[in-house]
């Protein structure tokens, strides 16, 4: 290329004069990323991403005045126009949100295909460097998220906590906090955070820790219930240290129900004689091939010990494939107590007429009532799966049958349904929920003097609601009046102003708006409670208040527990090393966006 010779080229210049071609490429490289230099060239015709129109331009001489040479035809290119601001940042949004949501290492940015792949889908686009993702654009989406959550929380009158703890693979615990709350009578569930624990797994911690999250997120006179699974410090941390309403998690005190029921020693032995086999089959690949080749593809099932239902479907798949699991045994003989005729029997009796009948009523009601869904209303339907279980139960106790094992399981089962669901509908705000279900009401109270109480608290909770708004018209109307009234009126005035509905009588409008609710017929069981609420809020304005603050409160801790079923996905022996607070912000982003 000439000296002192200005080359145009396109959207830029630069002066050949001065320095050399690598400064020039470095230039491009640097400051005009579209530029399709001869590597990039490479890389975009090997992706089949270069236009036609670049073949044509390079191929040709524009300017006749400029000599050919290898240099000029190096850049004799297609020169693409740049991505927009805007765009770039939005793709670089939508890059991070894919790392967050499907829990990709940072080190995606790096990958030679997804590299290849980008390029493919727009040249123009640079991809950012790994240490810019982690350091840069994934605290800037935490704090954008995490601000527009705290204002939408700020606008709802009430919520409902629910937390959990959970220890990764490197000894690091989380505990994660969930919130839910009505917004457009619609129920809405988010992750609040997922914050490291350093210190001592005592009460006072846990609750230092909830505290903070709560001022931080500005609830902390919002919070109407907080539900947890029955560990003590937990309970001891929500009740006497926080003073917070606390729910025992309804899916825990089932398990509980369950697990302690099949203590008994008979029922112990044939549970721990399946357990042994079915981890003999799953373990030996002799006896495994064996058994594979004996029968269809059914594998023996292992049972959790938090999952009651586990233990279920462990003994009916075991009854299933009974004799292939006997021939498989025989063969290979691996020295283990084998089941005796009565045994198989007892469990064969076990799962026809008991267990199977209360897994069936347990499946039933989650699948009518979504018990342990996060996005319909479930403390509503507690005190009903409750109360069907116990008449279950009851049922089989007058019909027992021959026995005597079986016998003594159910009536031990009646005894735990007894004692963890007993007192349900003393539970107040779960007794309350049920009572503002418009499928419920108070036929799905057993004690109608509980159905009275929440009635009762129900309609106190109306008048207060209703009390602020009543100081605000009286104050209005005090100095709306120029004149005072006459001695002789007073008597008068007050008796008028005592009949006046919504206004001077707050709580005989409570009154009247509840009597309103409970006259009207039940909506299908089916039905979304919420959505009819959405259309009747106009009708029961002040009863509809006080339903946001109680069909917000879910029956479990699940919503929790499956924030960390997730996150042991990004915590694994390849990402060890990643710090908590990228493990925080990755936990948040991927449960809100």
């Amino acid at each position: 290329m000439q000296a002192d010779t200005q080359v145009k080229w396109f959207v830029f210049e630069f002066n050949a004069s001065k320095g050399s071609t690598s400064n020039m490429r470095r230039h491009l490289k640097g400051k005009h990323p579209t530029v399709l230099l001869p590597g990039r060239q490479e890389a975009a015709a090997a992706a089949g991403t270069i236009p036609e129109t670049a073949k044509i331009l390079a191929s040709a001489n524009t300017d006749p005045g400029v000599s050919t040479n290898t240099t000029t035809s190096s850049v004799q290119i297609f020169v693409m126009s740049p991505i927009q601001p805007l765009e770039l940042s939005k793709a670089n949004e939508a890059l991070v949100k894919m790392i967050a949501m499907d829990y990709q290492p940072f080190s995606i940015v790096e990958d030679r295909g997804f590299r290849t792949y980008t390029q493919a889908l727009d040249p123009t686009y640079v991809l950012p460097s790994r240490a810019t993702v982690s350091k840069r654009m994934l605290p800037n989406l935490y704090e954008k998220v995490r601000t527009e959550l705290r204002e939408r929380i700020l606008t709802v009158p009430a919520v409902c906590l629910t937390i959990d703890r959970w220890t990764s693979n490197t000894t690091t615990s989380y505990v994660s906090v969930t919130c839910h709350y009505i917004q457009e009578c619609k129920l809405h569930s988010k992750l609040l955070d997922c914050f490291v624990v350093t210190k001592q797994d005592t009460a006072g911690n846990l609750a230092q820790g909830l505290s903070s999250v709560a001022h931080e997120r500005g609830i902390e006179g919002k919070i109407v219930a907080c539900v947890t699974d029955n560990t003590s410090n937990r309970v001891t941390a929500v009740n006497e240290v926080l003073r917070w309403n606390h729910i025992r998690c309804f899916a825990h005190l089932l398990n509980l129900t369950v697990r302690n029921a099949i203590q008994l020693p008979a029922m112990q032995n044939i549970i721990q004689k399946v357990k042994n086999i079915t981890a003999y089959v799953r373990r030996s690949t002799v006896a495994s091939a064996k058994q594979q080749t004996s029968q269809a593809l059914l594998q023996p099932k292992q049972d959790v010990f938090t999952r009651w239902n586990s233990t279920f479907y462990m003994l009916e798949r075991f009854l299933q494939i009974k004799e292939p699991l006997v021939s498989t045994l025989a063969v290979v003989d691996p020295q283990l107590p084998a089941s005796t005729l009565l045994e198989w029997e007892i469990l064969r009796e076990l799962l026809k007429k008991a267990a199977i009948e209360f897994q069936k009523q347990s499946t039933q009601f989650d699948s009518y009532y979504n018990l342990f869904s996060h996005t319909y209303v479930k403390c509503s339907k507690a005190i009903l799966m409750a109360r069907g279980l116990q008449r279950m139960v009851a049922d089989r106790q007058r019909t027992p049958g021959n026995d005597e094992t079986i016998s003594e399981l159910v009536n031990c089962l009646a005894a735990e349904l007894e004692k963890h669901f007993g007192q349900i509908e003393r539970v107040h705000v779960l007794a309350e929920a049920t009572l503002l279900d418009p499928r419920f009401k108070k036929p799905a109270f057993v004690n109608e003097r509980y159905a009275e109480e929440a009635v009762s608290r129900v309609v106190l909770a109306m008048t207060r609601a209703a009390t602020p708004a009543l100081a605000t018209e009286e104050h209005r109307a005090a100095r709306s009046q120029s004149e005072p009234i006459p001695q002789v009126w007073a008597d008068f005035e007050e008796r008028v102003a005592s009949l006046q509905p919504g206004i001077q009588n707050p709580h005989t409008e409570a009154l009247l708006e509840m009597n309103g609710f409970l006259a009207e017929q039940l909506v299908p069981r089916t039905a979304d409670p919420l959505e009819w609420w959405r259309v009747r809020a106009p009708v029961y304005k002040n009863l509809s208040t006080v339903m946001k603050s109680r069909l917000c409160i879910v029956a479990n801790s699940v919503p929790s527990e499956r924030i960390f079923s997730k996150t042991g996905q990004i915590i694994t022996n390849r990402r060890s090393s990643l710090s908590t607070s990228k493990v925080r912000e990755l936990v948040f982003l991927n449960a809100n966006i």
